[in-house]
């Protein structure tokens, strides 16, 4: 703006002296002078959770609402890491004493409930100067509000633009020579109104002896929210007039700040951003950063690991994972997890083409999301020792352990007496560990003869873990095994790979004692060509290549981000069959798609929908046949569902060996966003299907039950569609080709007529079944939940009526 007054006012001020504080214990209660602020913290030990602020002047004390806060220069924030609440105060917050912008002497009021009591605790005063001198112009982007304030001395500028011009006129058409203020959105410029409406609608104007003032809450009318180089930006445009005869008083205040909410990075980064030129910049800028109120030069910031940089005119702040000053929190959510919260402060300083600097400070507030924080367990178990040695390591510093459960005994921690010892082990790196020592002869440890002389000592162990302060409970589990003897059963090495495990087993002379199984099946050249297997036998070693979702694995978490696969292959007693041990392996996979059939009725399917629905369009809003049935979970073009087999509008074929269930994912064009374009571009339509043997479902004619006796085969179709065909649930489905339970890779095959999955075995699961019949043909296709009557005519007579009033009292 090219207009700007000289202004010279004095303002009178009163010292108010009060009593020092009492009431509140040493400790809880700090009080810090920063560069433009002033901050009180309070621990949440003695405030409570609702702690209330009151700012006090010699008018008295004001209540500092949440409304209030924001028009009058205070932020108050609960920070439940650290375990304190935080008052911030500007330099020019409205009950500060200000003496020529040099000494600001703040008064505040705290109150806490106590014993069902409010108590109020006059705060001690406290007198702050700027450590810095006052910029011609400042802002600061708080939590909670915008404020600029300008010297009220400045020089003229350079040059007048046509713009300027413009703003002039309203002020020029105004009859009155009060103060009036009027806001620029981003594509209009509304009507003047006077200082004193403006207050009543939240803003504050305030004139001290050298500066104008001028302070906005995020999210008034008058202010506008944009993207700037993509980064979301919130500004305010405010120009103060008078007219004073011919000639007119302006002063354009503009408060513009970054409201990116910040993005973590695997590389262990939390990134924040902020548009460049948000305002006028000659020969760059200066930046200075920090955490927790702290500022720091840039050079000084980077040897600390920060990265500061430029791209695309967004100045980039990278703030290391570990940085001094940033707080960290374990959470429980099924498994152990964390996340870091940082307190961003940054100051960026700019010169503008009249030689004018701006200085302009943020603060936010950045957490990351949930990280995974494993634990680990190390057997550090030496046989020379007779004793049980188990480290858990990587526990982090809020985490502690409550009690320790050993072949299913409970013993809490501290120990009291007993054989054994719990040892406390501290890290540099805020972590700890602890250390269990359990002897071989003690009257916990399971001991086990699996063949003459050989003798296993077995501890199982469960650890009990709690977080603090919530004291949420989180276990951790690990089984160890001492054989005393040279005579043991055989161990596979197992390494995860990308299509699978693979196992490896190292002959010994004595491994003729064992049987090694799969499950109760005995492993051999057959069954590996049975399951899908890849087994070669020697004189030296076994191998064994056991593909994804091929016999004997079991499954756990199944998410888009992927899912455990584990296959466990079990030594027996050659003469008992007794278990006398095993290999378990347990490893990550994340395929692109998968199908599971599971042998209690539950279809489960991860789809690649990218031709699947239109584009613009969101995954999340897919469903199966029956439209209330939507994903449980989607990620890009993605979804993940599952579902009984008998809902969601499935429906059924049937012959004469297998029963087929099979859906279809539908995408919704319903209720889109008003922002959103949807084009009809889909390609594809996606069926899944499960397919079970008919002599595997003798318990669902028996007791009206299903319960497979094993998992189903799982295909997965993507075929190509018109646009128009995508959206009717009663179009024919695609035939599925035969395949076998070894069939894992879908994305080769996804452009073809189908692509399949073997389907996986869960735990059996009971599910209710009701009453169905069946129409006279072969196969058909009909809601799964329908009554239908069915005919086998290839059956005899009698098998036909017994199986008829069976198929008359069950529900596929």
């Amino acid at each position: 703006m090219a207009f700007w007054f000289c202004i010279g006012v004095a303002l009178l001020l009163s010292l108010w002296s009060r009593a020092e504080t009492a009431g509140i214990p040493d400790g809880v209660l700090r009080m810090e002078c920063h560069d433009r602020y002033f901050m009180i913290a309070v621990d949440l030990s003695f405030t409570g959770d609702e702690p209330h602020f009151e700012a006090v002047d010699e008018t008295g004390a004001y209540a500092i609402t949440q409304q209030y806060a924001a028009q009058c220069g205070y932020s108050i924030n609960v920070h439940p890491l650290p375990g304190h609440v935080e008052l911030r105060a500007s330099y020019f917050s409205c009950q500060t004493q200000n003496k020529d912008d040099e000494m600001f002497t703040f008064n505040f009021n705290l109150n806490v409930t106590q014993e069902g009591k409010e108590v109020t605790y006059p705060l001690q005063d406290k007198t702050c100067s700027p450590s810095v001198p006052w910029s011609p112009r400042e802002v600061t982007c708080e939590t909670n509000y915008m404020e600029v304030s300008v010297r009220s001395e400045v020089t003229c500028p350079s040059g007048t633009k046509k713009d300027d011009w413009n703003s002039l006129k309203p002020a020029h058409r105004s009859t009155t020579s009060d103060w009036q203020v009027m806001f620029q959105t981003d594509d209009e410029q509304l009507p003047p109104i006077n200082i004193s409406d403006a207050r009543k609608q939240g803003y504050a104007f305030l004139l001290t002896e050298g500066r104008l003032v001028f302070r906005a809450p995020y999210g008034q009318p008058e202010s506008f929210s944009t993207e700037v180089n993509g980064v979301p930006v919130e500004a305010v445009h405010a120009t103060i007039f008078s007219r004073q005869s011919w000639v007119v008083l302006m002063v354009d205040l503009v408060a513009a700040c970054s409201m990116d909410e910040g993005l973590y990075h695997e590389s262990g980064y939390m990134l924040w951003e902020t548009p460049e030129m948000l305002y006028p910049n000659l020969d760059g800028q200066q930046i200075n950063v920090g955490l927790q109120g702290e500022l720091v030069a840039q050079p000084v910031a980077e040897e600390r690991g920060y990265i500061v940089g430029k791209q695309n005119n967004t100045i980039q702040i990278c703030i290391p994972e570990n940085a001094e000053g940033r707080y960290r929190k374990s959470a429980v959510e099924d498994d152990l997890y964390e996340f870091y919260v940082y307190h961003l402060y940054l100051e960026q300083i700019l010169v503008d083409e009249d030689r004018v600097e701006t200085r302009i400070r943020s603060l936010r507030t950045l957490a990351t999301p949930l990280l995974p924080s494993p634990i680990f367990a190390e057997n550090q178990t030496v046989l020379e020792e007779n004793m049980f040695t188990v480290y858990l390591g990587d526990v982090p510093e809020d985490v502690q352990l409550a009690a320790v459960h050993l072949n299913g005994q409970e013993f809490t921690v501290p120990l009291s007496v007993s054989s054994f010892i719990i040892t406390k082990v501290v890290h540099p790196n805020n972590t700890h560990g602890y250390k269990l020592k359990v002897p071989f002869e003690d009257p916990v440890v399971l001991q086990q003869f699996s063949k003459t002389d050989a003798l296993h000592y077995i501890l199982n162990i469960n650890y009990t873990l709690t977080v603090l302060p919530e004291k949420d409970l989180y276990y951790h589990m690990e089984s160890v095994v001492a054989l005393v003897t040279d005579v043991s059963p055989p161990q596979f090495d197992a390494v995860c790979t990308e299509s699978g495990i693979s196992f490896k087993l190292d002959h010994r002379p004595f491994d003729y004692l064992w049987e090694i199984t799969i499950d109760s099946d005995l492993l051999t050249s057959e069954l590996a060509d049975q399951h899908g297997y890849t087994m070669s036998n020697d004189s030296n070693s076994l191998l064994l290549e056991v593909p994804l979702f091929s016999h004997g694995y079991e499954y756990k978490n199944v998410s888009l981000k992927g899912f455990f696969g584990t296959f466990e292959i079990i030594m027996r007693d050659r003469e008992t069959s007794e278990v006398q041990g095993s290999t378990i392996k347990t490893c990550p996979f994340s395929p692109t798609e998968l199908i599971m059939c599971s042998t209690d009725g539950r279809m489960t399917v991860v789809a690649d929908l990218a031709l699947a629905i239109p584009n613009g369009g969101n995954a999340a809003r897919t469903n199966l046949r029956d439209k209330y049935c939507g994903p449980k979970e989607t990620d890009g073009s993605r979804a993940l569902f599952s579902f009984s087999l008998n809902s969601c509008g499935a429906t059924v074929k049937l012959n004469s060996e297998n029963v087929t269930y099979e859906n279809e994912i539908f995408y919704s064009k319903k209720f889109p966003r008003p922002s959103q374009v949807v084009s009809d571009n889909a390609k594809e339509r996606v069926t899944m299907q499960c397919t079970y043997p008919l002599s595997g479902l003798h318990r669902l004619f028996s007791v009206h039950r299903f319960e497979s006796d094993a998992v189903g085969i799982g295909s997965l179709l993507h075929t190509t569609h018109p646009a128009a065909d995508l959206q009717s649930p009663t179009i024919q489905p695609t035939s599925a080709l035969t395949t076998t339970l070894a069939t894992t890779t879908l994305a080769a095959t996804r452009r073809a007529t189908g692509s399949y999955k073997p389907a996986l075995h869960p735990p059996s699961r009971y599910v209710k079944v009701t009453r169905f019949r069946y129409p006279t043909n072969t196969r058909f296709r009909y809601p799964a939940n329908a009554s239908y009557r069915y005919i086998w005519p290839t059956l005899n007579k009698g098998v036909r009526q017994s199986l008829q009033t069976k198929l008359n009292a069950a529900h596929i």
